[in-house]
Order: C-alpha cells, then sequence, then structure tokens
C-alpha cells in the first residue's frame, strides 16, 4: 500500500476535510499519534507480581500510578495537538451510543465475572490443545498454565496508596480520566478512523466513515482482540458491537461515546466491587 506521507492529498481528496497546514498534509498523524503514545508509554508500566506472571518490566509496582499519569498526560497533549482533526467529523448524537455503551459495559462485566471466557477457553485447552502438544512434544504430562495469562494491572489505588489519601484519591481521578476520555479517543479514532478505512482502501482518507469490506470487519474486531488478550470474548463481543454501531449511525464520535460509557460503568463498578482484576 501506498504511503500517504508520500503523496499528501488535497483538501478536496479527504473524506473530512482538516484545516490547512500539518495535519491535512499528513491526515494519518491525526489518527495514529495518540494512540502510539499511548501504547508506547504503556509499554512501560509495571504488572503486579504474581508467582504465575512474573514482572517482566524493570519499574517496580510501586511506581505504576507515575507511568499511568505519564501516559495520560502525554496521549492527552498528543490528542490536544491534532484535535482540529478529530473536529472534521460530524458530532451526530444517537441515543444507540448510550444504551450500547451502558449494556456493553455490563454485558464485558458480565462475561469476566462469570468466567465464561475461561471455561470456554479450558475446555478447548483440555479436549484440543493439550492432547494435541502432548503428541507433539512427546509429554504426556504438558498442560497449558492458565495462570500465566495477560493480566491487568490491577492498581487498586485505594489501598496500595492509602498511606497517602490526597495522592490515591487523585490518582483515580486521572485513572478515570484515562479511561473514560483518553482510551476512548484513542482507541476509536485509531481503530474507526483510521485502521478500518486502511483495509477498504490504500487511500483511506477518502474512505467516509461506515464504508466498510470483510477485511476491514476483521480488523475492528481482531485488532482490539489483541489488545486485550486476557478478555478475548468480551472484547470479540464489545467491539464488534461497536462496529455495527458505527454502520448504523455513519458516526465517529457515536462509537466514542459507546466507548466512554462502556468504561465508565466499568470503571464505576471496579469502584464498588473491589474486582480491580478488570483495570
Amino acid at each position: 500500500m501506498n504511503d500517504p506521507s508520500q503523496s499528501a492529498p488535497t483538501s478536496e481528496e479527504l473524506a473530512n476535510p482538516l484545516p490547512a497546514g500539518f495535519l491535512a498534509r499528513y491526515p494519518w498523524i491525526v489518527f495514529l499519534a495518540p494512540f502510539i503514545v499511548f501504547m508506547l508509554v504503556g509499554s512501560l508500566e509495571p504488572t503486579k507480581p504474581s508467582p504465575n506472571v512474573p514482572n517482566t518490566n524493570r519499574i517496580e509496582y510501586a511506581f505504576y500510578p507515575y507511568v499511568y499519569t505519564a501516559k495520560i498526560a502525554l496521549t492527552t497533549l498528543a490528542i490536544a495537538f491534532v484535535w482540529p482533526g478529530y473536529r472534521t467529523f460530524a458530532r451526530r448524537f444517537s441515543m444507540l451510543s448510550v444504551v450500547i455503551g451502558i449494556l456493553g459495559g455490563l454485558v464485558w462485566i458480565g462475561i469476566c465475572r462469570l468466567e465464561i471466557e475461561t471455561r470456554l477457553f479450558q475446555q478447548l485447552v483440555h479436549q484440543v490443545i493439550e492432547p494435541v502438544a502432548r503428541r507433539v512434544l512427546s509429554d504426556p504430562a504438558w498442560s497449558y498454565d492458565f495462570g500465566a495469562a495477560p493480566q491487568r494491572s490491577g492498581f487498586n489505588p485505594l489501598v496500595e496508596l492509602k498511606a497517602q489519601p490526597l495522592w490515591a484519591y487523585t490518582f483515580l481521578g486521572i485513572r478515570f480520566f484515562g479511561l473514560v476520555i483518553v482510551v476512548a479517543l484513542a482507541e476509536e479514532f485509531f481503530l474507526r478512523g483510521f485502521l478500518m478505512r486502511y483495509f477498504v482502501d490504500e487511500t483511506w482518507w477518502r474512505v467516509p466513515v461506515g464504508q466498510v469490506n470483510r477485511a476491514a470487519l476483521i480488523a475492528g474486531t481482531a485488532v482490539p482482540m489483541l489488545m486485550h488478550p486476557g478478555e478475548l470474548l468480551a472484547s470479540f463481543v464489545w467491539f464488534s458491537t461497536i462496529t455495527w454501531l458505527m454502520l448504523r449511525t455513519k458516526s465517529l464520535w457515536n462509537c466514542v461515546i459507546a466507548h466512554a460509557l462502556t468504561n465508565l460503568v466499568l470503571g464505576v463498578y471496579v469502584v464498588a466491587s473491589g474486582d480491580w482484576r478488570l483495570m
């Protein structure tokens, strides 16, 4: 596929014309810059110490709030920089985004809470994967270690930072801002503003939001599933539903609203229940 930076589109060629200048000449920056910053800094986040999942980062778990805060601050700056590009997308509002956002959060929690995914995956592993692996490895005792599956940080500031209550609640606010605002913007503009359109046509900047093909539909669900390896079933159901919302409303902002509301529901549930493994 051609690199759009090598043949910068004109304003007439853009599905959503950007203000004249740098962003109009390199439209991919609008959709990729915040997401790349978010993922790069996020790769430094330490995970909770576990005998099954050792922390591969050299950063201690106690420094998680500082790494996360830096991630959100830098991503917010990136979003502010590309905001003129975000504003070119029509801000059409549909109540569907609210309904799907709230129900989506409840479904995500339900799938994780009931451990539906774990039971389905365990059945697949025990009946299919383990027998094949044992034959290939010639090891009749080989088994898959479910405890080694990727986990979220699970950092509870109300416990980990209880000696510093002001910082604990400040970080909780930062955590919600990141979860509800920053994640929703960075992920949706990357996934549906760039990635899915890129799979439709190499001149993706000309593709209207909501125009898809089979490859775009697959990418719109498969890529975020890879981003949520510990919640494959929940991410499959949720991101597929948001793609349907995009097709129905032809609006990127409705996807952002739904994403934000789902994350808000998830965050409220985590604080209320103490089930921090979901954050």
